[in-house]
């Protein structure tokens, strides 16, 4: 009976994590038992079992009195998940230039032709910043481009921490309310980063594609922790 309830515990936690890596539970969401025990086919007692070894893991939070939710990352998460990312996202870059397909590149084109889309939609509105619209699909943009760029890199060591940390999901999904993050000077130099970055993958040039996935997303943590430590004044 004890190795049937662990059984199902495991079960239940390979999918709630499964949902977080996925993005479909997102920061702020509350892990409902019963609903999560019905849609995994368990009952609720494997999946409180797995909830608690999610908030041992710190993806998930208690809050005493009111229950389990995705854990929104503060300041100093991010920064973490931004140092991690620049240390693996940037080989996978390097990677990336030497097994990226033709179909990969065509992707890339296509979510880039997306960017510049975006970019001149800002430019022409008068506040100077994107709509919360806009806004969420040039986050949906920026998180497919980095999983192309990862699965081209064909290292599944990387793209297993980088997916098991969410490190591109969870940095993508805690910018959601900050629509005004994305300015029109924002959009502009990160459409010259993604078109540096994706001729140096058409080159086949590594180290080019390195250094400048490296500098994408050193500037992105910059970009975001400023804008979050504005909105702390301002609050």
């Amino acid at each position: 009976m004890y190795e049937v309830t662990e059984n199902l515990a495991d079960r239940a936690y390979r999918f709630i994590k499964q949902e977080l890596q996925d993005g479909a539970l997102v920061p702020g969401v509350q892990l409902v038992n019963r609903k999560l025990a019905s849609k995994i086919g368990v009952s609720v007692i494997p999946v409180r079992e797995a909830i608690h070894r999610l908030v041992s893991e710190g993806l998930v939070e208690h809050v005493p009195g009111a229950g389990a939710f995705v854990r929104n990352p503060n300041r100093e998460d991010l920064e973490e998940l931004y140092v991690l990312r620049d240390a693996l996202e940037s080989c996978a870059a390097a990677e990336a230039a030497r097994y990226i397909t033709p179909h990969q590149l065509d992707d890339l084109d296509a979510l880039l032709v997306e960017f510049h889309e975006i970019r001149e939609l800002i430019r022409g509105r008068s506040d100077g910043h994107a709509t919360p619209a806009q806004f969420h699909r040039w986050l949906d943009l920026e998180e497919a481009f980095h999983e192309i760029v990862i699965d081209a890199s064909r290292n599944r060591l990387i793209a297993k921490v980088i997916r098991e940390h969410r490190a591109v999901s969870t940095v993508f999904e805690s910018q959601r309310n900050s629509s005004k993050l994305l300015t029109l000077d924002l959009a502009e130099k990160t459409c010259d980063s993604k078109q540096q970055l994706l001729e140096a993958l058409r080159a086949g040039d590594g180290p080019l594609a390195r250094k400048v996935m490296s500098a994408q997303i050193q500037r992105g943590c910059r970009d975001v922790l400023a804008f979050l430590r504005q909105q702390e004044r301002r609050s």
